[in-house]
């Protein structure tokens, strides 16, 4: 039972049931999806892509225009932007971080030109550390879907524009597309490193930013979702093993290898490879292999790296022996 619906910040309902929630959604005329099949299959019926279904719920449910909608992800989008960059140019010096310069080296690297995997693969890389950079030190960021993965999403959107010069609107489509099918992994799954491991919260972030990045490249709705699809079935079963318990070490690197993730699961997808278990079940995977982690391995900072002897030993010099 759902205790409240909201509706333009005004409560219209208490103690309703989910029968209520759909009768009233029905007298609002939206169609509703609540998984990823009835996403895909609304914008095939409309032939459109998967933002346009996206936008039209948004629409509906907040009571906003369409111009509304776009200036409320273009604010976060900023946000995204300027995170982004606050570290690639300039090293931060952040009181007890364990990543203080990742950002700004993996930059001066991908311009070098001398790289395994391209200037431009190295430069969202980049983009990615600097968000973490930036998170770490207390600063602004967009969750998307979390502060711990907050660099992923960002990274493939502005590398996407910047590689396809795309304007801001287009880039602001593919923000779009990520929340929507982020949106439904948080009703049918999870986000939290602490519930669900970093398949949760660092691979759902790549599996938003891919679906996002092949939109935004022409590719269809179902191309779209493929992306989606294999990106999280390359991170499941990740483990949440933050040294010392701080969203550092390894969050960040898991940060720049999603956003590289992200891109090269686009890249299959647009190339005509399908995930045959659909994404609904994908979801749902993820989310039974998260509840199958042990505790220890959910952002405790009790398993997997964080349990190594070297992690101990700065766990002790930053907090001092328990």
């Amino acid at each position: 039972m759902w205790k409240t619906i909201y509706k333009c910040d005004k409560i219209v309902a208490d103690e309703v049931t989910i029968q209520d929630v759909l009768l009233n959604n029905y007298r609002m005329g939206v169609r509703m999806y609540y998984n990823l099949h009835g996403l895909l299959n609304l914008a095939k019926e409309q032939e459109v892509p998967l933002w346009k279904v996206i936008l039209e719920n948004e629409m509906k449910l907040s009571q906003m225009t369409e111009e509304e909608v776009f200036a409320n992800l273009s604010r976060r989008y900023k946000v995204m932007v300027a995170s982004s960059h606050k570290a690639m140019n300039q090293k931060l010096h952040i009181e007890g971080s364990l990543i203080n310069g990742l950002a700004y080296s993996q930059n001066q690297y991908a311009k070098q030109g001398d790289t395994l995997s391209g200037e431009w693969l190295n430069h969202v890389m980049a983009l990615a550390l600097s968000s973490s950079e930036v998170n770490v030190g207390m600063g602004r960021v967009c969750a998307a879907p979390t502060a711990g993965s907050c660099g992923i999403l960002p990274a493939v959107l502005i590398g996407m524009k910047e590689a396809k010069n795309l304007s801001e609107r287009e880039v602001l489509q593919g923000l779009l597309t990520a929340s929507g099918v982020g949106a439904v992994v948080m009703k049918n799954a999870t986000v939290a490193g602490a519930e669900g491991g970093c398949q949760a919260e660092c691979g759902v972030a790549a599996a938003m930013a891919a679906a996002a990045a092949v939109e935004m490249s022409g590719g269809s709705a179902q191309m779209a979702l493929h992306a989606f699809s294999l990106v999280l079935i390359n991170v499941m079963g990740l483990v949440c093993d933050p040294i010392a318990g701080l969203v550092q070490v390894p969050c960040a690197q898991r940060n720049a290898s999603q956003a590289v993730n992200a891109i090269i699961c686009a890249d299959m997808a647009m190339a005509g490879m399908k995930c045959i278990v659909p994404a609904d079940e994908v979801v749902e995977a993820m989310y039974r292999v998260g509840k199958q982690l042990p505790y220890e391995l959910k952002e405790t900072g009790l398993g997997g790296l964080a349990a190594t002897p070297t992690a101990k030993t700065i766990r002790e010099r930053i907090f001092g022996r328990e």
